[in-house]
């Protein structure tokens, strides 16, 4: 446990006042053995202007080079030391005799050390019979100006030390102020990263990000966070398998890691909606963006993308096989009818009658089958056309297939051929129904590709919609809980391009729809 308290502000303050008062320590302790030196120098330089003053004043100058002055020497040099209030100042001959000194027992006794051997001046610390001093020595000529000894004067150490005590608490002021700035700063800090922090301790920091990592690396879900500036700042795994995301997408805008389209239009928030719907190449995903907002402050966007694609191609098979059940209801409904009126005829004893009713019905089944298999030769659209052509038949719709279609027995890409007709005929036979005289028209034909042209008697397209409609989600039917609308037609667009053909449809009433499929070596293999 940390042993200032476990409150992440508390650790930070006490830190880094720590650290304050240290480097204020440390600079004190410099400062103060910097200003000891500086002190030194000044009164070496001090001591050596006294010794200078001394060893040049005329009396002294005599007395040393003719003698005969008595205590001249001693008054004088005393005099002056009380005047500069130096410790001492020490007249020496070329003997190395003392002719002025403090103490008057030392007069007239050699000193230990030697004498200056030339005529410079000298500084520095001396330890000498008062205890350790700041010394200066200066030679001194005589009147005729020969070498006739030296003067050492000096000041202790304590002087020197008290002077540097002297300074040192009005430092010592300024730096205890740049403390307290420090500490108040500190303090300050610590309270902005609690608040940034939402008051959450180191192990509660620590614990959240185990958890957000283990959370969205391992949900099924696609997860990717936006901050306020729309800069990608989350991306789970299975975001980056459903968009096909490298590693290095985090810190980047989303338009430089998608493409232009309505994928990155749900993501960048510019369309929304709940349960979006949204088509790529490989997925049907199912978008939700929702802002983050925590404490009143924005911190951008999250959106979560759910995989349906094994959802919708179950759902969409069972409404394959829906239809076919549909269309087995109406083939059943039609032959119920008419074993009836069979019946019916055959109770009025009127068997020729029955006969003929029957021999008419297979007869115009036979001439509706046959009719499709002139002009279609390929058994699977055959297959199609009929079913179709029975479900629109329950619904009261009339489904025609054009004298001048034309389809071979092995057309291009027949998977996206069915794929495309069947939903293009579903939509039409939907939209035809319920309205007078309810008709769809089919025209297949079979050159260098292959042309479909698909038309109902239904409202049709309203004006300005016709880009919209192939929008994925688009749709103008109600919503159910089992299938989602505004598909069908976003998959026969998708298709169509991957197919690198063209598909075009006319807007206002009765809606009529072209698509166009280039040869097999044109195209591009259909999924």
């Amino acid at each position: 446990m940390w042993p200032f308290g476990r409150k992440l502000s508390t650790r930070i303050l006490t830190s880094q006042l720590t650290i304050l008062v240290a480097s204020m320590l440390v600079g004190f302790a410099l400062f103060a053995h910097e200003e000891r030196a500086q002190l030194d120098t000044q009164y070496k330089q001090r001591v050596l202007a006294i010794a200078r003053t001394v060893a040049t004043t005329p009396e002294i100058k005599a007395a040393m080079e003719y003698g005969g002055a008595g205590d001249l020497v001693q008054r004088t040099a005393e005099r002056i030391r009380t005047a500069t209030h130096a410790t001492y100042i020490v007249v020496i001959d070329t003997r190395g005799i003392r002719h002025s000194h403090p103490n008057p027992a030392l007069i007239g006794r050699p000193i230990e050390e030697p004498l200056i051997s030339d005529d410079n001046d000298h500084v520095g610390i001396d330890n000498g019979s008062l205890g350790r001093s700041a010394n200066g020595k200066a030679p001194i000529t005589g009147p005729t100006g020969a070498f006739v000894g030296e003067v050492s004067a000096g000041i202790s150490e304590n002087e020197v030390s008290g002077a540097l005590w002297g300074v040192l608490p009005a430092f010592a002021l300024w730096f205890g102020l740049a403390l307290g700035f420090g500490a108040i700063a500190s303090y300050a800090l610590a309270w902005r990263l609690k608040r940034r922090t939402f008051g959450l301790e180191l192990e509660e920091i620590a614990k959240l990000l185990q958890e957000r990592e283990a959370m969205l690396h391992g949900i099924k879900e696609g997860v990717i966070a936006f901050d306020p500036a729309g800069l990608v700042t989350i991306v789970n795994d299975e975001a980056r398998r459903l968009l096909g995301l490298s590693t290095a997408g985090l810190g980047f805008p989303l338009e430089e890691l998608l493409p232009p389209g309505r994928l990155r239009d749900l993501l960048a928030g510019n369309t929304g909606g709940l349960d979006a719907v949204v088509l790529t190449d490989e997925h049907y995903l199912t978008v939700n963006r929702r802002p983050v907002t925590l404490s009143g402050r924005e911190f951008g966007a999250v959106v979560t993308l759910r995989d349906r694609t094994e959802l919708s191609g179950l759902l969409r098979e069972l409404d394959s096989v829906r239809g076919l059940t549909d269309a087995l209801r109406a083939q059943q409904h039609e032959f119920s009818n008419r074993m009836h009126t069979v019946a019916g005829l055959l109770e009025l004893g009127e068997p020729e009658e029955a006969l003929a009713y029957l021999t008419a019905a297979e007869g115009a089944e036979a001439a509706l089958s046959e009719s499709v298999r002139e002009r279609i030769a390929n058994p699977l659209v055959v297959g199609l056309i009929l079913a179709k052509s029975t479900v629109a038949a329950e619904r009261d719709v009339t489904l025609t297939l054009t004298d001048d279609s034309w389809l071979g027995d092995s057309p291009p890409h027949v998977q996206g051929l069915l794929t495309v007709l069947g939903n293009l005929i579903d939509n039409a036979i939907d939209a035809a129904a319920g309205t007078p005289d309810a008709a769809v028209t089919v025209r297949l034909t079979d050159g260098d590709g292959i042309t479909m042209v698909v038309s109902d008697t239904g409202l049709g397209i309203p004006p300005g919609a016709a880009d919209s409609i192939f929008v994925d989600g688009y749709s103008t039917k109600p919503q159910t809980h089992i299938l989602r609308r505004g598909l069908g037609l976003a998959i026969v667009h998708r298709l169509v391009q991957r197919l690198n053909g063209q598909i075009e449809v006319s807007e206002g009433a009765g809606a009529v729809f072209t698509v166009e499929l280039p040869s097999a070596t044109m195209a591009r293999s259909a999924p």
